[in-house]
Order: structure tokens, then sequence, then C-alpha cells
């Protein structure tokens, strides 16, 4: 593998290791490449809302694992993920990242990279060290704001909407480089004034290799080894459109198929939401919540899935990216079942072929696209998952684009 002897790089993102985001991939991968890796986050906390153990204002605030030494700002735990909650957590870590810069300032990077999920103030040290130390930074935009904020939170004033696109005008505009998820991603950004569309590439998202593998868990099998099981894994959010999953789950027992399992893998601010739904439609027979588990367990999870489904809100910038969670099923090679709007319904029925996607927000086409794979043979589903991983290998494999990453940030184009 090739090599930056010597050289040094600052991460800053608020979620990192021990939370489940693809940024600890990427870090590591930066390890790989022979470069020091520092990182600015914060205590992790997140979906649950409470510091994780172990985790507190006052222990393991300096940590290094894997040769990446960990620096932690203080931050506001998201609490029961009220609004109120998560308005003082995206505020809390870019303020209490300021204090950190003194202290990395005295440090010497050769490139700052901004990986910017929500908020985008989240980025703000690392775009201030770099112009006062005038270090190159590279944003990665996985969250376009205020896009993503209005997609949670319904701010119709127009003068609040104003000021929340022209401070996230500012932290775009502040990056050296931006690195989006997809070409309409790209126009979007170019858009902005001031920003050169020179400075912008695209890259998708990869996953981490052991989705590419097949986990055999007896116990799973013991408990689901009789049905239809129809696996969901990752975050529970209101950007996950919950309702068309319970709309398409009752649609598909009034139309008597009896044999679905719907297995949940993960946590978030909608699982509360999510159980009282199931509970008052009288589904509480074939949802399975098992909560958040350890990156490793998911391929546990997707090895026992004859399908995997996902579905996001109706939403202009949904529709421009392919989102991570699709990128771990393509890996995983199995069938899928979504519901979603954009350029992911090409690359899933057309360019690949692994599943359908329907419009999101339409319970009726996701319960139909269903019934399909569930008509299937285990042949025909087998095939259509070997489709999936086939393509993974030879266009989205994790050492592919993160190498693409690494010479981009690194100017080895």
């Amino acid at each position: 593998m090739s090599s930056n002897p010597n050289k040094n790089i600052l991460i800053v993102c608020q979620h990192f290791w021990p939370e489940s985001f693809r940024i600890n991939d990427i870090a590591d991968f930066f390890v790989e490449k022979n470069c020091k890796v520092d990182v600015l986050c914060g205590i992790p906390n997140y979906p649950g809302g409470k510091f994780f153990e172990g985790y507190s204002i006052f222990k393991n605030r300096n940590q290094q694992k894997d040769n990446i030494n960990i620096k932690r700002a203080f931050e506001i735990p998201r609490g029961n993920n009220s609004n109120f909650r998560i308005f003082i957590n995206y505020i809390s870590f870019p303020i209490a990242s300021l204090f950190h810069i003194p202290r990395l300032l005295t440090k010497e990077y050769d490139k700052i990279f901004l990986y910017q999920l929500s908020p985008v103030m989240m980025t703000l040290a690392g775009i201030l060290i770099g112009r006062i130390k005038k270090v190159e930074t590279t944003m990665y935009i996985l969250d376009l704001w205020p896009e993503n904020l209005f997609s949670v939170l319904k701010v119709k004033n127009k003068i609040i909407r104003k000021l929340a696109a022209k401070m996230s005008n500012w932290y775009y505009k502040k990056a050296d480089k931006i690195i989006v998820l997809s070409e309409r991603m790209k126009q979007h950004v170019s858009e902005i004034p001031g920003i050169d569309s020179d400075k912008i590439t695209v890259l998708v998202q990869t996953c981490e290799k052991l989705y590419e593998t097949n986990i055999y868990d007896k116990s799973l099998h013991e408990r689901f080894n009789d049905g239809f099981n129809i696996v969901y894994a990752g975050n529970i959010s209101p950007a996950q459109d919950f309702k068309t999953v319970i709309a398409a789950a009752k649609k598909l027992r009034d139309d008597g198929i009896k044999d679905v399992r719907w297995i949940i893998v993960g946590d978030g601010m909608s699982k509360a939401w999510l159980e009282k739904q199931v509970n008052k439609n009288k589904l509480g027979d074939c949802f399975y919540f098992e909560g958040q588990k350890p990156i490793k367990d998911i391929p546990k999870y997707t090895e026992i899935a004859d399908l995997l489904i996902g579905c996001l809100i109706k939403s202009e910038l949904l529709e421009a990216t392919i989102p991570a969670k699709v990128m771990s099923y393509i890996a995983s090679g199995r069938p899928m079942v979504l519901a979603m709007d954009g350029e992911v319904q090409t690359l899933i029925n057309n360019t690949i072929k692994c599943g359908f996607v329907g419009p999101a927000s339409n319970p009726k086409e996701l319960c139909s696209n269903i019934k399909k794979v569930h008509n299937m043979s285990k042949l025909e589903r087998s095939k259509m998952g070997a489709r999936a991983s086939d393509y993974h290998l030879k266009n989205f494999e994790r050492d592919i684009v993160l190498t693409k990453m690494h010479n981009f940030i690194f100017d080895l184009n």
C-alpha cells in the first residue's frame, strides 16, 4: 500500500469512535496510508442521548486508539432527543471545540479533514485552525445544510431560513476543497456564491469491509427460521419515514400475508414513536426491536434477511444522494426494497437490478415491491443479491473509494 511518510492530518468531527460512524473507518484508512492522525471530536452519546459507559465530562477526554490520537471536546448530550436538546447539543460542541484551538495550533498538520454531519457548525475549529495555520482544509459533506436541518425541523419563517442558509454557506465557502456524494449535490453546492466548482469532487459513500461478510448466528436462525425476514439496520429518525413502513406492514397483513417478520436493528429519536405505532396498529406479533448493536454484529442480521428495507421522506436534498445504508445493503449481497426518490432508483432498479425502489412516502408501492420479492424463489433472491455484491466489489469497495479520497486530499490525483 502506498504511503505518506510523516504526513500529519487533523480530523474534526463531532462524532467518532465508539460511536458508529464511517469516519472511524476513514481514520483507520489514513493510518494504513502511514499518516499520523489526530481527531477532535465530542463525548460519545449518539444515538441514545446519554454518555457512553466509561465516558463523562471528566473521563476519557484524551484517548489513543490504533495509533489515532483522540481529543474530546465538551458537549451537552442529546438527552431525550427533543428538538430543544438536539439544538443544545448542536451548539455545545462547536463552542467547546474552540477552547482546543490554542493547543492544536502548536502542532504541525499537512492537511485538515472536516467530516461534516449535522450540524455544519461542527467543523468550526478545523476551519479556524486551517485559516490561522494556512493549512488546506477538505470538507466532506454528508448532511447538506440548511436543507438537512429543514428536513427534520419544519422551519417556515423566511427570515430564519435565510439566516440558516447564510450561516451554512459561510462554512462551505471557507473550506479549501469539498467532497460531495453526487453530481446533483455538486451542482447545488457550486451554485453557492463564492464557491468554485473546480474545488469540488464527487465520491460515493463506501462502507466498512465487514459488510461484505456473512456471519451465521445460530441463535438468530433459531428465532427467525420460519418466516420471511425483512431487516432494517440503521438510525431510527424522522428522515427514515417509518410511517410508510407501518402503512405497508398493515397492508401486507390485511392482504393475508402472515409470515413477514420486521426485524428492526438500531436506535434513534423516533424509536419510541415507532414502538407506539406498532402497538397502536396491532403489529406487535410481527415487529422485533433488536436495539442498538455493535457494527460487527450487523452481518449476523443481514445474513438472516430475505429482504433489506429502507425508506426516506420526500426531500429534494435526499434525492441527491445514495444513502450510506443503501451502500451497506449493496455490499451485503441481499435483495432490497426501498421507498426513495432520486438517484437511488436508477442505481438499484436499472444499473444493478438488485431490488425494487419505488417513490418515497408511497406505502402501496412499497407493499407491492415487497410482494414481488416475497413471491420469488430462494434461487431468484440469491441471484439478485449476488448482482449487488458483484457490483459493490467492482465499483464501491472500500479501498477503491477511500484511495480516491486520500489522493484528492493529499493532491495525488
